[in-house]
């Protein structure tokens, strides 16, 4: 049985052979019939002979003997079988030949002037039998006169059997050497494949250049495939190649500064001094904790290949709990927070805690670049019969619009300040694998960002 891993030349002989086999039977039945057809047709031609001859001596020599040509034709065709024959005149005696001959079955009816063929029994052997039934004049008496010739059916079996094998040898000898140009074929045409195979084995993991060399063109396509994988591989190594060196550089600062504080806390003069520096402390290895988070959501966002959650939610009740969970925060900047639902109850197919991941950046940013000026943090939940919307806005520092696609690059900022750079990078990744999208939303004074997100079932990158 082929299977999905068997050889490939396997399958291509057994794809060629087992057709070719099947089709060499059906022609290896049919030659054997016609070699018996044939077989029978020229054994019969031989007894009609025989019996027609044997008739004609019958009158010419008046039942005495047979001619010399006709005994020839007796000889000359036993190479097949022994002939006999058996002789009565028209008054029924006994002429010439050997006694007994096969019985005709009931149903057989003699035709004038032409022999009539049946198959018998002569010494319990199968027989094929020529009778010919003339009216003769032989030694002045005048009637029916009967000869009757006979052959064994083993001498003729023989030769279609004969014949049969011929063909099937010549058969056989064809299919084998098929068989062996096929499988030579095969070999010839896989060598290619073989030697590109060998290329790529020689290749050190860490070369992903195009594969240049040439390849018929049924394999084209799988090499141009290669290629297009090796190039995005390539891609995505170079991308974590350069977002573990940010990140590295990016983690350098905060546990050197918590390494610092730690140390100043330990050597203070004054438990005044210690607990100033141990608050400094517990700030710099919260910021580290969540400038790790916002790595490694960033990563798992960009990540086509990672776990995804979707679940139906109600898009109020989402934004209620990262609202609810950012209030104290808000509220220590002296600011206020605004949550407004005109989603009417939407629900929406999304990951609850990507998503959350998203509005808790937004506000995350909002709390960190939004300036001194900062009173009002605003949270909505829009809905309409497609889509659902979350928008964030504050009144602190206002966007510069011009430079906007610095903000999503990973690690890039607009200005200086205490965020990661990874805030709206992480926003656009995950609203990519919910199939939404971010943009700014203009205002007047401070800052706005819409979340848009289908109503339906989100495309989720294979």
């Amino acid at each position: 049985m082929i299977t999905q891993a068997t050889s490939l030349r396997i399958r291509l002989m057994v794809l060629i052979l087992v057709p070719l086999i099947i089709i060499s039977l059906i022609a290896g039945y049919w030659r054997f019939k016609a070699a018996r057809a044939t077989s029978e047709a020229l054994f019969d031609r031989t007894l009609v002979a025989v019996t027609m001859a044997i008739s004609r001596d019958v009158v010419i020599k008046e039942g005495d003997a047979l001619s010399e040509t006709t005994l020839d034709l007796l000889r000359d065709s036993s190479g097949g079988g022994k002939l006999f024959y058996h002789v009565t005149g028209p008054d029924g005696v006994f002429v010439t030949g050997y006694a007994y001959p096969p019985a005709a079955p009931k149903d057989i009816r003699d035709k004038a002037d032409f022999p009539v063929l049946f198959e018998g029994t002569y010494r319990h052997e199968g027989v094929r039998v020529a009778r010919l039934t003339e009216y003769l004049n032989v030694g002045g008496v005048s009637g029916f006169a009967t000869v009757t010739v006979w052959q064994n059916k083993a001498a003729r079996e023989a030769f279609a059997r004969n014949l049969a094998v011929r063909a099937a040898l010549l058969m056989g000898s064809l299919i084998l050497t098929v068989a062996g140009v096929v499988w030579f074929g095969i070999n010839l045409g896989l060598k290619p494949l073989l030697e590109l195979q060998d290329a790529i084995a020689i290749r050190s993991p860490k070369d992903m250049s195009i594969i240049r060399r040439p390849v018929p063109p049924e394999v084209s396509g799988v090499v141009q495939t290669l290629n297009n994988l090796f190039g995005e591989v390539s891609k995505a190594i170079a991308s974590r190649d350069v977002f573990i060196s940010n990140a590295a550089h990016q983690m350098r600062n905060p546990i050197a500064s918590i390494l610092t504080m730690a140390t100043a806390a330990r050597d203070a003069k004054t438990d005044t001094d210690r607990r100033e520096r141990t608050t400094e402390v517990v700030e710099a290895a919260r910021h580290a904790s969540r400038l790790t988070q916002q790595l490694l959501s960033y990563e798992r966002a960009r990540d086509p290949a990672g776990p995804r959650n979707f679940e139906e939610i109600a898009a109020a009740d989402l934004a209620r709990e990262v609202c609810t969970r950012n209030a104290k925060a808000i509220f220590d900047r002296d600011a206020e927070l605004v949550f407004d639902d005109q989603s009417g109850g939407a629900m929406i197919l999304a990951d609850p805690l990507m998503l959350s991941e998203a509005l808790q950046n937004l506000i995350d940013n909002a709390l960190t670049h939004s300036g001194p000026g900062l009173t009002t943090v605003e949270v909505q939940v829009e809905a309409d019969k497609e889509t659902v919307s979350f928008l964030v806005r504050n009144d602190g520092n206002s966007l510069d619009t011009e430079n906007l696609s610095v903000a999503f690059e990973r690690f890039g900022q607009l200005s200086g300040g205490e965020g990661s750079g990874l805030g709206l990078p992480i926003v656009r990744e995950i609203m990519g694998q919910h199939g939404g999208t971010v943009e700014p939303v203009p205002v007047e004074t401070g800052t706005c960002f819409k979340l848009t997100l289908k109503r339906d079932v989100p495309t989720q990158k294979d």
